[in-house]
């Protein structure tokens, strides 16, 4: 209840929520009366952790970071050649061993995966070429940081003893953990390939929801449990790769849908168990240390990052955006301290300046975008200003490109039909409009069907139509008619709310399951609300009375037909 709380609040201050789940814990460890307990949480956070890697695993792409392998790996790599030694000397500053130096400047150089894609998607980045340079680099950092969570305790052991370490113990221990993962991985890539998406389809033709949502559930925790148990690597890396293997499986995108819930709750649970760890004293006991550590994740990631991308021939513009994306810190950051705590190495000062650097560095990300944003439009106004009134059109499209945030332009179609999502309702009237020649325009947050509407030749866009730069996009002062086609009343309103303030005379059907929805359509400016229910029921009445008309979809007639009657 604190963490919805907090996290309402967070986004209410346009923070992302993770900065209210963070406090949340802190008040939580500073509330003796709740009785929260250290360890159920610890536990329960650990089912996070692996669903989460899990969810990492099903978005990664191979063909998306070979595409920018050039860039993503060398940026990557520099990053973590800077921040970890960076790291290292902040660690001996206060009097660390190595090993927990080295453990606390790795997790200065890994940004936050949940944290970067919001970022992406808010700014609709995903499918831009900066943003896939930006998804490639995170993808690498996170491969990385899954090998090391696999090396580390093998790597850090060495620091401790005495005596120098003996070099062919060092390589034995070495080789028995990257011979794990090799065996691991390719019973993976051989089995997994196989094995995974066949079960998966298999109970996808049960037609049963709850078990498909068990069947994710069980993958994803099943495959951490046997990487762990038989070959000894990680939790996390076996969700991992489960994850990546079923991304190979047309089921995936499905797969991703069902373990969001489950995946986002125990999250939650994560962020509360590490925000129940941190102790605000560090920002006054060590206020010199707190700022280092900042100063490291904001500006000596960054510069990294700015320099490898001018280095590989980017814009300038790029290289701001991708380094201010990945100015912060996140949940391996989170996974990494607790690793260096249960071996012993990192101190609590360390997880406690972790912890802070993370909440500081989340809390300013926005603002260094906010920054970027204001940067670019007056320095696009000074150019306007001085550019002569014939600037060539290749000046015009390079202005376009440098906003963080990727502009959606104004369909040129006018009277044409605007469509709300492309389901089975969706699908079924589209094709009677094209059918008929009336030109359709179409809102789809399904970014692979919007994807394939474009590859034939319908224009489409992915989005959410709650969104107002989304559905200002469709034109709607020239279009003859809106269809509200989502089975989600809630947003549904909230669409025909503000597609009413754009175009007070504009035609708006809605779809609804039930009166108090019709109700609540009706009252946010719908001229006709379908309830599917009614019209199954009107036509079993006709075949009844021997009517004999066939079954249509009101939608479709409704927007090709007549004038639409209010209810």
């Amino acid at each position: 209840m604190l963490a919805f709380s907090l996290g309402l609040v967070a986004h209410r201050l346009k923070f992302p929520p993770l900065v209210g789940y963070l406090v949340a814990g802190i008040v939580i460890g500073f509330a003796p009366a709740v009785g929260a307990d250290q360890n159920i949480a610890n536990q329960l956070s650990e089912v996070g952790v692996i669903l989460l890697l899990f969810g990492v695993g099903l978005h990664f792409s191979l063909q998306d970071l070979l595409s920018v392998r050039a860039i993503a790996i060398p940026g990557a790599i520099a990053q973590g050649l800077i921040a970890t030694p960076l790291g290292m000397a902040v660690g001996w500053a206060l009097g660390w061993s190595p090993a927990a130096g080295f453990i606390f400047g790795l997790s200065l150089s890994v940004a936050s995966t949940v944290v970067l894609l919001r970022m992406l998607q808010e700014r609709r980045l995903l499918e831009t070429e900066r943003g896939k340079i930006t998804i490639g680099w995170l993808i690498v950092q996170d491969i990385a940081m899954v090998l090391a969570l696999v090396l580390l305790p093998a790597i850090t052991g060495l620091f401790q003893g005495e005596a120098p370490p003996d070099l062919s113990v060092m390589l034995r221990q070495v080789a028995e953990v990257v011979g794990k993962l090799l065996v691991f991985t390719l019973a993976m890539l051989v089995v997994g390939k196989k094995l995974i998406p066949a079960l998966l389809h298999y109970v996808a033709h049960t037609g049963s929801r709850e078990l498909f949502r068990l069947a994710v559930l069980s993958i994803a925790l099943g495959f951490a449990f046997l990487a762990a148990e038989l070959f000894g690597v990680s939790l996390a890396l076996g969700a991992f790769f489960a994850g990546m293997v079923l991304s190979e499986s047309q089921l995936s995108q499905q797969a991703a849908t069902e373990s969001l819930p489950l995946r986002d709750a125990f999250a939650v649970l994560f962020f509360v168990s590490v925000g129940m760890l941190f102790h605000p004293a560090i920002m006054i006991d060590a206020p010199l240390a707190v700022l280092a550590t900042v100063v490291i994740i904001i500006i000596g990631k960054s510069l990294a990052a700015f320099a490898v991308v001018r280095l590989f021939g980017q814009s300038s513009d790029t290289g701001l955006m991708i380094s201010a994306s990945l100015a912060q810190i996140g949940e391996f950051s989170f996974i990494l301290a607790s690793l260096g705590l249960a071996l012993g190495v990192l101190p609590n000062e360390g997880r406690d300046l972790i912890l802070a650097g993370a909440i500081i560095t989340i809390l300013l990300n926005p603002l260094l975008f906010g920054a970027l944003d204001r940067y670019f439009a007056r320095r696009d106004q000074t150019r306007a200003e001085e550019a002569a009134p014939e600037a060539t059109e290749e000046e015009g499209d390079e202005k376009e490109a440098t906003p963080t945030r990727e502009p959606i332009p104004e369909t040129a179609l006018t009277d044409h039909v605007v469509l709300i999502g492309h389901g089975r309702v969706g699908r079924y009237v589209s094709k009677q409009l094209l059918e008929k020649g009336i030109p359709v325009y179409i809102v789809e947050d399904n970014a692979e069907d919007a994807a394939e509407l474009n590859a034939n030749g319908i224009e489409a866009l992915h989005g959410n139509a709650a969104d107002p730069e989304v559905i200002k996009s469709a034109n709607l002062g020239q279009a003859r008619c809106l269809l509200v086609a989502i089975p989600d009343a809630f947003e549904g309103g909230q669409v025909v709310e503000q597609a009413r303030a754009i175009n007070p005379k504009l035609r708006i059907v809605a779809r609804a399951h039930s009166e108090a929805e019709i109700d609540h359509l009706a009252k946010h400016g719908a001229d006709f609300v379908v309830m599917g229910e009614h019209e199954i029921g009107k036509a079993m009445l006709g075949e009844l009375n021997g009517l004999k008309r066939p079954v249509t979809d009101a939608m479709a007639s409704m927007a090709t037909a007549g004038p639409i009657r209010g209810r």
